[in-house]
């Protein structure tokens, strides 16, 4: 057995007494799993840390049965009333395996919980132990024991519901993800072609129709120099449908930072105009299947009750996103355990009689969550007249990204607020005067 770290000793038995917070162990079976695409390796520990046993199984049915006879076995051999499972969050090869578990009857003849772990707390907790062996098994070792000695707070929640819709909130939060990075891919290539249009704020949308439009039609800037100031005016009111109020002044603007621009030999002009095309039609499609997902998500939120859209401005989508990565809102004990789940919460630094001020957020947490919390608060504010006064003081305070941290702070003052309309599936009533 691997020597425990006397700070764990002492540790583990404080947390024992809180029994709201963590899960008894006293009499618990406890299972660690190393999720990866063909197989499961195994490690089951007794309460008191000694390894009862370790085997592989294949990630699929067969294996999954295999796991669970041989775990209820070992309980009913060692007189153990619950089992404790853990995973990792690893991709989605351990999702299969949950829902097995979860509806296997040998399995939930026991009092057992599922957890599904965040990967960044366990390779901390990893850390503690810096003479592990470099075993294949190890991994699953670490999460057993992770599970004897961590607060493990949130039972993993299976809803057919929630889940379906959190596939799809989760996808678009990728596809969104996709989109800014070729956006910034196709920044710094518009700086080899268009250098000045890359650095001045010509158009208020880089990537609106009449911006597209110059970087996809003019082969290089000589093209837009050289051209009659009345043809570019013409192109820009033409390619804008009329919306600029000075087309003349735009265009003049335009013409100058072709003048400014550098130029390149034609040869890798042709590279980065094919670069540019490529790029655009990577956009056109991230774009396009945004709008599927939107459509999709707005058709599979209808199946759950969501007060949050009875918040101006947060929509179908945003507020899909919430739900489908809290599910039940009853797994949190208070607004605060929420906000702590998503990764809305801040560091403490404390010494003394000394407290600091400003501190980062968290380096954990439900990145789908804090993302989708985050871009609903940036929309409700401009409707809500006390989250915007909180912004907008929030952001005065903020000498460093004030924007970035305003909204974080905005973010964790409407936790607040949702957790309140999900926890009493009530619809949002703004106060009198809004």
């Amino acid at each position: 057995m691997h020597q425990v770290p006397r700070a764990l000793v002492k540790f583990n038995s404080s947390i024992i007494l809180i029994k709201k917070e963590v899960i008894s162990l006293s009499n618990a079976l406890l299972v660690g799993i190393d999720v990866s695409l063909n197989d499961n390796k195994v490690r089951i520990l007794h309460p008191d840390g000694t390894s009862l046993s370790k085997f592989v199984v294949s990630n699929s049915v067969p294996g999954a049965k295999t796991l669970s006879q041989r775990v209820t076995g070992i309980a009913e051999k060692n007189n153990l009333d619950s089992i404790v499972i853990g995973l990792e969050s690893t991709s989605v090869y351990g999702d299969p395996l949950v829902y097995f578990l979860k509806q296997d009857a040998s399995v939930n003849r026991f009092n057992t919980k599922i957890h599904v772990l965040n990967p960044t707390q366990v390779n901390k907790f990893k850390l503690m132990y810096p003479d592990l062996p470099k075993t294949d098994d190890i991994d699953a070792w670490v999460i057993a024991e992770h599970l004897r000695f961590g607060r493990i707070n949130k039972e993993v929640y299976m809803d057919d519901r929630y889940k379906a819709l959190q596939k799809l909130t989760r996808a678009r939060f990728h596809t969104v993800q996709n989109l800014a990075r070729e956006k910034n891919w196709f920044l710094n290539n518009l700086f080899l072609k268009f250098s000045s249009l890359a650095q001045e704020k010509i158009f208020s949308d880089r990537f609106g129709a009449t911006s597209s439009s110059i970087i996809e039609e003019f082969f290089s800037v000589d093209d837009i120099s050289y051209m009659p100031i009345e043809e570019l005016v013409e192109f820009i009111t033409n390619k804008g449908k009329g919306r600029f109020e000075d087309p003349e002044g735009v265009a003049a603007a335009v013409q100058k930072a072709a003048r400014s621009s550098y130029r390149l030999p034609k040869t890798v002009t042709d590279s980065v105009n094919q670069v540019l095309a490529v790029s655009f039609s990577a956009m056109k499609a991230y774009k396009e299947q945004l709008k599927i997902f939107d459509k999709a998500i707005e058709e599979q939120v209808k199946l759950i009750p969501n007060p949050l859209t009875s918040i101006k401005g947060i929509g179908p989508v945003y507020s899909a996103g919430i739900v489908a990565e809290i599910g039940d809102i009853h797994r949190f004990k208070d607004q605060a355990a929420l906000a702590k789940f998503a990764g809305i919460a801040w560091t403490k630094h404390q010494s003394g009689n000394f407290t600091a001020a400003h501190t980062h957020l968290i380096k954990f947490g439900n990145r789908y969550l804090r993302y989708y919390l985050m871009e609903a608060t940036n929309k409700v504010r401009l409707h809500d007249h006390e989250l915007k006064r909180f912004y907008d003081l929030k952001y005065s305070q903020t000498p460093k990204t004030p924007h970035k941290r305003a909204l974080a702070l905005t973010a964790r003052k409407f936790v607040r607020l949702v957790y309140a309309l999900l926890h009493s599936n009530r619809l949002y009533t703004p106060p009198k005067g809004e």
